[in-house]
């Protein structure tokens, strides 16, 4: 299993900072899980592959392109810095 852990300042709360961790097996767009923390309380969550494959179609985009994108938004860290913004809700 791979993991990362990224530091994030969603714009909803930019003097906030979280830490979102992301693992997978072979590839994101075989499904994943998360972990987001404030320090003080964390959440847990799982997205599946049908998830992937169903938020593509309903966005209309490649589900491969669709995957790359969540691979930089999600895992790419710094090379992502700027491009993608977070609120949390």
């Amino acid at each position: 299993m791979e993991k990362t852990l990224n530091r994030i300042h969603p714009v909803s709360d930019p003097e906030a900072t979280y830490f979102l961790q992301v693992s997978w097996e072979k590839d994101l767009g075989t499904g994943f899980g998360l972990l987001l923390s404030d320090c003080q309380c964390a959440w847990t969550g799982t997205v599946s592959e049908s998830d992937i494959s169903r938020e593509a179609a309903d966005i209309e985009m490649d589900r491969e392109k669709y995957v790359e994108e969540l691979r930089k938004a999600l895992i790419a860290g710094e090379e992502s810095t700027g491009k993608y913004n977070f609120v949390i809700s």
